[in-house]
């Protein structure tokens, strides 16, 4: 599979939405992607309505209020932006 035939009209994006520790996606073939929130640190001091004003592209989600978005691509080989860092966890 080529890197351009990656993206199909079976996974365009239908639905998006955020809690409080992932990024989540609907398909248009009825699977669902999640990615941890964390590996965009961009969206880092979004409000809740902020972080779920997603607008809805053919091959990603974009959010307004930061001019930013990413691609499924990026979420289903695991890519995260620069500079994510995991939270550490309390011992």
């Amino acid at each position: 599979m080529t890197s351009l035939a990656f993206e199909t009209d079976d996974m365009r994006p239908v639905k998006a939405w955020c809690t409080h520790d992932k990024v989540h996606v609907g398909l248009a073939d009825g699977r669902r992607i999640a990615t941890p929130l964390w590996w965009y640190p961009f969206l880092d001091g979004l409000d809740e309505l902020q972080l779920n004003d997603i607008e809805l592209m053919y091959e990603g989600i974009w959010w307004p209020a930061v001019d930013e978005g990413i691609s499924i691509k990026s979420m289903f080989l695991g890519k995260k932006a620069p500079g994510a860092r995991q939270p550490q966890t309390a011992a």
